[in-house]
């Protein structure tokens, strides 16, 4: 009688804290409106990444990023003298977003150096025009530059040791959604395609609305 009582109790404890912890996930998953579009998990959650900042436009202006994100954003950091993969990912990145523009939505690029002492206002403008007429160039000093991207966790290292002209920047290639009011939501590996990106993309605003 006795064990039979202590497993009835132990029973109901259990379902007590499943019941709980089923409630407790709904709830949370009720509360995040992008459950549905998220595809990525990292330490920290979304809501490690991003930054404010002051930092220069490709027009010369100082903008914030309460001035930079006013619509949603598909951001990323690379420099203009990368041979390869820089021009390659802006490219998607700019295809995905005319493929969101000609679905009716309003989205934009945005590219931030991480070479701040070639990349220039006037260098990342003639850059960022072979993309997009609508895509953002944004540089600053070594020590904007470098906040910011630790804001979105992005490494990089200059390789200009022994070539202070030519040389090469290691750096991450993640590119990354971010939603009006600097929320940074997603982000995207560089083996997604501009229809992939497109397309979640598209899920994010829609949940936005």
């Amino acid at each position: 009688m006795v064990n039979r009582k202590i497993l009835m109790i132990g029973s109901a404890a259990t379902i007590t804290v499943l019941v709980a912890g089923t409630v407790f996930l709904t709830q949370t998953r009720a509360g995040d409106d992008f459950a549905q579009c998220t595809n990525s998990a990292v330490s920290g959650g979304m809501d490690s990444f991003g930054t404010d900042f002051t930092l220069t436009r490709d027009d010369g202006e100082r903008v914030t990023a309460a001035d930079v994100f006013t619509k949603p954003s598909l951001l990323y950091f690379g420099y203009t003298f990368c041979p390869d993969i820089c021009p390659l990912d802006t490219a998607r990145n700019a295809d995905a977003a005319d493929l969101l523009r000609q679905q009716g939505q309003d989205v934009q690029t945005v590219f931030v150096t991480v070479d701040p002492s070639r990349d220039t206002p006037q260098v990342l403008a003639g850059y960022t025009e072979m993309f997009s007429d609508q895509m953002i160039g944004l540089t600053g000093s070594e020590e904007e530059i470098a906040a910011v991207n630790k804001g979105w966790r992005n490494y990089f290292k200059l390789q200009n040791e022994d070539d202070p002209e030519y040389y090469l920047v290691d750096h991450m290639t993640n590119t990354y959604l971010v939603m009006p009011g600097n929320k940074t939501v997603e982000f995207f590996n560089r083996d997604a395609s501009a229809e992939d990106v497109a397309e979640s993309v598209g899920c994010f605003i829609d949940a936005s609305a």
